[in-house]
């Protein structure tokens, strides 16, 4: 198994845990009250669980999916490392966010040096 393989699957099993998480556990539900945003609870999980697919899916048949599906995460994780701050928790606190981030970024870029 190649590393960039590895990678996509790693973030994609990820991803599908914390959207799946985000339908079925208290935690997830009490962080999003947390975060001022129990509104946003399961529209977050499903964009979770679509990236992880389309992630997966994209990365065996479709070059392009995988590439938007990592960017969207990315995104996702950009946002949520822009909310935690803005609740004030500290960088430890924010940093899982912060790093899927940078590391959906990596896999974009990869996949795109790869395919084009």
């Amino acid at each position: 198994m190649s590393t960039l393989t590895f990678l996509v699957y790693f973030s994609s099993i990820s991803f599908l845990f914390f959207g799946i998480s985000c339908f079925t556990t208290e935690h997830m539900k009490t962080e999003f009250i947390r975060y001022g945003l129990t509104s946003y609870l399961k529209l977050v999980g499903a964009l979770q669980i679509l990236g992880a697919i389309g992630l997966l899916a994209g990365y065996y048949y479709e070059p392009i999916l995988a590439i938007s599906s990592a960017i969207g995460l990315a995104v996702l994780m950009i946002f949520g490392y822009g909310v935690r701050r803005k609740i004030k928790d500290n960088f430890i606190q924010s940093a899982p966010s912060f790093i899927y981030a940078v590391f959906n970024i990596y896999l974009a870029y990869a996949l795109y040096a790869l395919n084009y």
